[in-house]
């Protein structure tokens, strides 16, 4: 039977209400602050969650009213999320990281009334929208230092405050919290989660109780996960991936939350900690794969050779496995010496040798990097998921992982795939709706209740779902060739010295590419090679650069068909960003942003020019903007047949 099927867990509250009574002494949550890692028990956690919550209820929060939680990942974020729903509230988490205008239009669009801030940075982020923040009645902050000037801010509390408030209104109203953790149903609504908007304002996904909790229980199900289990919380909080795995799984199976220090701490955290599993997006991946690679190209010659000897050794055998075909004995002798050589140490350096499966998902990780890491022994797997699927349809079987599919279905999910390619998605998982967008909602899910996912793909003869590209993306060389753009990207970004790029082709006579160098590895090949620069823009003028990059173009068209193969290219004088609206905050490239803001390059690309003259707005985080102009020289990979006839 499901835990919504009983009315003592049909919410995510009241799953931990559970968790406190059967296991009040076992750690729920870990918060490391000042190098120190602190221990949250069931009890300890379900108290904070109390409190807070009767504070919220003396504020004047009630059922329905909606709370926003912005920072990094902390307990008492993940707390404050918890109390409104056992309110009757909604939680809506937002990108720490957020420009002013995605703040305001995300906060008024759900009418936020509290929010929650994890510190004097965030407070102050909030404090200079405010006069554009109508339903604004309470700003409640998590770590006091640097906000002892802001005591007489009349709508500003610390969490603290509130929590005592709650206590002394628990004095007063014995059982209110009980009685309103009781009211709490299975399809209530328990977050909206927006999407990351690759076409446009993001959209408020409705989530329910049943939602997370039936893809928790599916995932927990599929992957063995067992009580006491560490998981690093490291993750935008704002990304539902986050709330599934850190709340949703948490609750459900009675996993150990950790959250770090900070962002720049993370690395270090994880080796500390050696979490059981990782979730991570394939920015994350890529970054770890450079920062091996970079190590590497540093060591020592005899450390460099034997490096790659190894991994070659650990790529052929990776194949082998994946085929199903058996490894010769001499392979696997070899394997096993360089498991205590380099495998071993390797994950090690990346804090993964205790984890059992480790995941990516978000977007495609190239085949690359994704068989680099099996072939470490990393059990590194393929999930594929929704912000209104809950986060999770899909996931590789141990045993079953390539880079060509996304695994099968979780526990309840089922899916088909339309005339047109789209796969569609059903299961208690699909969401409510969107907030206050029914006509997006009615065009997303259809009469019978399937999702419209967007992303074009088929199941193949082993039951897997493998996914081609978004839907809208996929297109055709103008001599009929198909055309999948992030194919051809992934194969780019496995190149420790590209960190993203956009390739086009659609209805084009060949394939060109805007790269986006990656400043730390190219710097520091630049110092190696005594070459000077003052800032990203010079770098990438460089020739010397640009032969680097040409010689990575030729290494990634070596593993593409001929006619996907990249002819032009042209380096980005700035990097792909989020608050420049080219990316979303997860990391996606908006493609039909990028496409129109960059036409003039495209428009070289194909007329053949050797330049061209770039004019791009640069939006900073408290709203203002300036102008970027340049011009970018345009490289020949090898010139393109069609441009030789014009010629």
């Amino acid at each position: 039977m499901s835990l919504v099927d009983s009315d003592d867990t049909c919410t995510l509250p009241k799953l931990l209400a559970r968790n406190a009574r059967q296991w009040p002494t076992e750690a729920a949550m870990r918060e490391k602050d000042r190098g120190i890692w602190r221990t949250y028990t069931w009890a300890d956690y379900h108290g904070h969650v109390r409190d807070f919550a009767l504070g919220l209820a003396a504020l004047g929060f009630r059922r329905g009213d909606k709370l926003t939680v912005i920072g990094d990942n902390r307990p008492r974020l993940y707390a404050a999320q918890l109390a409104a729903a056992a309110l009757g509230g909604y939680s809506v988490p937002v990108y720490q990281d957020s420009i002013a205008a995605e703040l305001v239009y995300v906060l008024n669009h759900a009418e936020v009334s509290f929010i929650v801030a994890e510190d004097q940075e965030q407070v102050d982020k909030i404090l200079s929208l405010k006069d554009q923040l109508s339903n604004l009645k309470w700003l409640i902050y998590d770590d006091p230092r640097g906000m002892l000037g802001y005591a007489d801010v009349a709508v500003i509390k610390a969490f603290s405050d509130v929590e005592e408030a709650g206590r002394a209104f628990a004095g007063k109203n014995a059982g209110y919290f009980e009685a309103e953790l009781a009211k709490g149903r299975a399809d209530d609504i328990a977050m909206i989660a927006y999407t990351s908007g690759t076409t446009g304002n993001p959209k408020g996904v409705m989530l329910s109780h049943r939602n997370m909790i039936t893809v928790s229980e599916a995932f927990v199900e599929s992957e063995g996960i067992r009580r006491g289990d560490n998981w690093l919380s490291y993750l935008p909080m704002a990304w539902v991936g986050d709330t599934t795995f850190s709340i949703g799984v948490g609750l459900v199976a009675g996993i150990t939350a950790n959250c770090p220090e900070s962002p720049e701490t993370v690395q270090r955290d994880l080796r500390e900690l050696g979490p059981s599993g990782l979730v991570a997006p394939p920015r994350i991946w890529e970054n770890m794969l450079t920062a091996i690679q970079v190590r590497a190209t540093d060591a020592s010659r005899f450390k460099r050779r034997l490096f790659e000897t190894f991994r070659a050794l650990a790529e052929r055998v990776e194949l082998l496995r994946s085929e199903g075909k058996p490894v010769p004995l001499p392979q696997r002798l070899a394997y096993a010496v360089g498991e205590f050589l380099v495998y071993g140490p390797v994950r090690d350096q990346l804090g993964l040798r205790k984890a059992r499966t480790c995941y990516t998902g978000g977007a495609p990780l190239g085949p690359d990097n994704f068989r680099f890491f099996r072939s470490f022994g990393i059990n590194l797997k393929q999930v594929y998921g929704a912000t209104e699927a809950s986060a999770l349809i899909a996931v590789q079987p141990d045993g079953e992982a390539n880079p060509d599919t996304v695994g099968r279905t979780l526990p309840g999910v089922q899916i088909r795939v339309d005339e047109g390619g789209e796969v569609l998605v059903s299961g208690g998982n699909i969401f409510r709706g969107y907030y206050k967008q029914e006509d997006i909602t009615r065009d997303t899910v259809t009469s019978d209740g399937w999702l419209k996912t967007g992303d074009a793909g088929f199941v193949d003869p082993r039951g897997h779902l493998a996914i081609i590209d978004r839907a809208k993306d996929v297109g055709k060389l103008v001599d009929g060739t198909p055309f999948a753009p992030q194919f051809v990207e992934n194969k780019l970004k496995f190149s420790p010295y590209i960190r993203e790029a956009v390739a086009f082709g659609d209805q084009r006579p060949f394939v060109a590419a805007m790269i986006s160098v990656d400043i730390n590895t190219v710097g520091n090949w630049a110092e190696r090679n005594d070459l000077p620069y003052t800032s990203y823009m010079d770098l990438t003028r460089k020739p010397e650069v640009a032969k680097l990059i040409l010689e990575e173009i030729g290494k990634c068209n070596a593993g593409l068909p001929p006619a996907a193969q990249v002819q032009r290219f042209l380096l980005l004088n700035k990097e792909l960003d989020a608050d420049d609206a080219e990316m979303t905050r997860t990391r996606k490239v908006r493609r039909r942003f990028v496409a129109e803001k960059y036409a003039s390059v495209i428009d070289a690309f194909y007329g053949g020019a050797a330049n061209v003259e770039v004019t791009v707005e640069i939006t900073f985080e408290d709203g203002r903007k300036s102008m970027l102009r340049s011009v970018i020289d345009i490289h020949d990979v090898s010139v393109p047949p069609a441009l030789r006839a014009a010629a």
